[in-house]
């Protein structure tokens, strides 16, 4: 299987990334070929899957073919002269830029290109994106940068203005229906419905189609709206959408934290005869617990600001009813409860809803504080 086969409905992406692939192997100078590229698009669309299929066709004896040792290993960070840089925090700091780029100075060790694959661009630090804009100015002969970023203004002009741009797109719910139901052996029903709540975002699609857990947990978070009724339940929404996206961080977190943990200390001598841990492991552990607070952190944003979206596909539907179109409405099990609400409110109330939605996320982003934060947004909605 192609390494491309994964990327749904990105085939004018596919066919640039095949051109440049193509230009290495003839040897004759092309512009198809460069040493940076940025790819963009919004959430689901695969923008890392791309970058990281990019790698594989570079390093692949086959340009991709997907099941090659070359291929297998470069998709899981195994493969030494393939650097998929994935962060778990909140930012990527110029330490690890730097250590970065002491390790990509080197020569490709199996003849063919060093590939860097930074799937959070957008959270470079601004010294870190320094760094990293001297690096992709003065490039190494076989070094490709591949950086990922959910549009272009999320990278610093300087460091876009070197990079060739590819701009994936979102597929569409028949795309990830399909892929849903040949992939995963989905059935049509739960995949119509997987595509459609998360709008063309293929993760999320096939998570909520595997995990009655997620579905009841979105269920859940769907009914807010409808029970902002004013301050009180507004101040109550907002501690139970917090309460959520924090459970599910810390139940996704506790388990690997405590492995890290044992696995660090294993690594110092813990449990090994003698005097316990080599020196420095205490402080390891503690920088680990730092990343791990930290990573902690992001997860409980992220987590809230998915939470957003969905909130946000229910104004969504809201307002397309009042325009007089309810034929492509994404929560089309409530259709009864968005009839009622569009016919209850104004059609500039529910713009102005989807606004401090999108404002709220913008503030996560910047890291404002969280229940204060979604305290604000519920007391706008509920008016």
């Amino acid at each position: 299987m192609s390494v491309f086969e994964n990327l749904v409905g990105q085939e004018h992406v596919v066919e640039i990334i095949k051109s440049a692939v193509a230009a290495t192997r003839s040897g004759a100078e092309s512009q198809e070929m460069t040493h940076a590229w940025v790819f963009t698009g919004p959430p689901g669309s695969g923008r890392s899957s791309a970058a990281v299929a990019f790698a594989q066709a570079l390093v692949c004896p086959k340009d991709g073919c997907g099941d090659c040792n070359q291929c297998r290993s470069a998709s899981n960070g195994a493969h030494p002269d393939v650097e998929i840089i994935r962060t778990e925090g909140l930012s990527i700091k110029i330490d690890e830029v730097r250590e970065l780029l002491t390790r990509v100075a080197w020569a490709p060790s199996m003849g063919g290109w060093r590939v860097v694959v930074m799937e959070d661009a957008d959270r470079l630090t601004e010294s870190a994106a320094n760094a990293l804009l001297k690096a992709i100015e003065e490039p190494g002969n076989r070094t490709v940068w591949l950086l990922c970023a959910p549009t272009l203004h999320d990278v610093l002009p300087t460091i876009r203005s070197r990079c060739r741009h590819l701009q994936l797109v979102t597929p569409s719910n028949q795309a990830v229906a399909q892929v849903l139901q040949k992939r995963d052996g989905i059935s049509p029903q739960m995949a119509d419905f997987a595509a459609r709540v998360s709008q063309g975002h293929i993760g999320r699609a096939r998570y909520l189609a595997n995990n009655e857990s997620v579905r009841n947990t979105r269920t859940t978070i769907m009914a807010l709206p409808l029970s902002l009724k004013g301050i009180s339940s507004a101040f109550a929404a907002a501690q139970a959408l917090v309460d959520l996206a924090t459970e599910q961080a810390n139940s996704a977190a506790d388990e690997r934290n405590e492995k890290e943990i044992d696995d660090l200390s294993v690594a110092y001598g813990k449990g090994a005869t003698g005097r316990g841990m080599a020196s420095g492991g205490s402080k390891a552990i503690k920088e680990l617990e730092k990343e791990q607070k930290t990573r902690s952190t992001r997860m409980v944003r992220d987590g809230l600001d998915a939470a957003l979206l969905d909130i946000a596909t229910f104004y969504r539907d809201v307002m397309m009813v009042q325009a007089g179109s309810s034929d492509a409405l994404i929560n089309k099990e409530l259709e009864n409860e968005i009839n009622a609400y569009a016919m209850n409110n104004k059609a500039q109330a529910t713009i102005n809803k989807i606004n401090a939605i999108m404002e709220a996320r913008v503030n996560l982003g910047h890291n404002a504080a969280p229940l204060l934060t979604i305290e604000a947004l519920m007391c706008v909605l509920a008016r």
